[in-house]
Parts: structure tokens; sequence; C-alpha cells
């Protein structure tokens, strides 16, 4: 049994994110532990690794005690009516982003509505608040959209790097329900080179998936990757580093950004 932890701001209900927790306990049992956040504290020790100027704040009145009452109360109704074992965390009003951070130290995943998670800031995705929310956490992270589809096809973004090995091995051994899905480990590149690392990366990946394709797409990764992955059956994206410095050339650091505002798929990701 796995634990889960579906952070939720106090204020935005997400549906797609719970509804994809149902269909993954409908597959093997889990503990889910739903966190309820208010506006969150972040000190510049925190945001200014990602965020350039302020970070906008919403008010307390949009994180009011009624209403993130009612959100808990929609949360355990749905647990009870779909036989899920669960917890509430309801956080403080001085929750801090270093609170989540030892949050996700202590779970095997977190989900997150990457459309509600605090969707006053906006209607960019991601927004600053889910930005380091990702930078930060301590356990891989799966973010889902309203109103996608449960996963057909499970796309694995390599690009060579520890990252990206280091999230194709968490997803392996965090969902192996999922192991019977299509699955294609994509190699993006702009030059003439061999997939690194192929035979190794082959051993690995055919161990967990009967139905693999491994595939590699020459040209503009940015451009030719991303009408690639439009023309794929229900996909999941697993790829490796978010916003961080180290993300390997083929795969620009922007990236994950542009799939999530692009594309309405689950997106697993997971740095090392």
């Amino acid at each position: 049994m796995k634990k889960i932890l579906l952070a939720l701001d106090g204020a935005h209900f997400s549906k797609g994110a719970f509804d994809f927790a149902c269909q993954l306990n409908d597959m093997q049992p889990l503990l889910l532990t739903g966190t309820f956040l208010p506006k969150m504290d972040f000190s510049p020790s925190w945001n200014s690794a990602l965020v350039t100027g302020s970070v906008f704040e919403p008010t307390l009145e949009e994180y009011s005690d009624e209403l993130v009452n009612e959100n808990i109360k929609t949360f355990e109704e749905a647990c009870i009516r779909h036989h899920i074992e669960y917890r509430v965390h309801k956080a403080p009003y001085d929750f801090t982003l270093a609170d989540l951070k030892k949050e996700t130290r202590f779970t095997d995943l977190l989900i997150l509505g990457n459309e509600k998670f605090y969707e006053n800031l906006g209607t960019d995705i991601p927004n600053d608040y889910l930005k380091m929310a990702l930078h930060n956490a301590e356990c891989p992270v799966l973010l889902i959209p309203e109103n996608c589809h449960f996963p057909e096809t499970i796309v694995m973004a390599y690009d060579g790097s520890r990252d990206a090995t280091f999230a194709i091995k968490s997803f392996c051994y965090l969902l192996p329900e999922l192991s019977a899905k299509k699955a294609i480990l994509v190699y993006a590149t702009d030059k003439e080179k061999a997939i690194p690392e192929m035979q190794l990366m082959e051993e690995l990946v055919a161990r967990h998936f009967t139905d693999l394709t491994i595939q590699k797409l020459e040209g503009d990764p940015g451009k030719y990757f991303d009408t690639w992955l439009a023309d794929v059956d229900h996909p999941m994206l697993v790829c490796g580093s978010f916003a961080r410095s180290d993300l390997s050339e083929l795969f620009r650091k922007s990236f994950a950004t542009e799939v999530m505002g692009e594309h309405r798929m689950p997106v697993f990701i997971a740095h090392s």
C-alpha cells in the first residue's frame, strides 16, 4: 500500500486530482492524505530561486475556515463513498513551503491539481506557487489537470540525464499497476547522435513494461516533440527535473512547463 499526499489549497478543490487518486485506489488500495493549505507564507529564502519579484498573495478572506471545512467535508465524504482509507491534515494559517516540503518527505507520491492549485493567482500554468511546490518536493509529483483522461499510454521522456533516468525508475517502482499500459521511451535530439546508454536503459525499462516501444525523434525537440505528443492516445508524460539548472540541453528548461500549459494530460515529475 502506498501513501499518497493530495495537496489542495483550501479555496479550490481539484476534482480531477481526486478522481485520479480514486482510479489508482481501484487498481491498488492506498492511503490518501488530504492536506488543505491556507494562504502560504513564502519567504524570500524559498522563492528567490524561482520567482523574480514578489509573489502574489491571496487574502486570508479567500481561505476562510468555512470554505476550507466545506472542502474537507467534500473530501471525507468522497473517500468514504469510494472506499478509500484516508487522513486529513488541515494546515494552520502560518503554513509555509517548508512545512509542505516536510510533508512530502514522509509520503510516496504527491498529487497536485495543476489547474486548481491556487488558481486565483491567474491563468498561467504552472503558477508561482505550483512551481515552488514542484521544485522543493522531496518525493515524486503527479500533476493532474481537470477533465483529463486516465492514461492509456505512458510516455517516458529520456534525454540521457541522471534525472530523466531517476524519474523513469521512480515511476516504475511507484506505479507498477500501470505497467500493462502501452509505453513509449522517447529520445529527442537536434543532432545526429546515438541514444545515450540505450542498451542499459532498454534492459531496465523492458523489465517493467510488457508493451514497450523506443522512439528517437530528430529535429527541433521543442517543435517536433510537441507535435508528436499531440498524436499519442491519452498519454501520461514521465520526465525529470523541473526548473533546475542541470537539465540536459536536449530538453529545455521550459519543457515541462510547455506540456502543462498546452496539453491536458497527467505529468509525472521526479528529480534525484
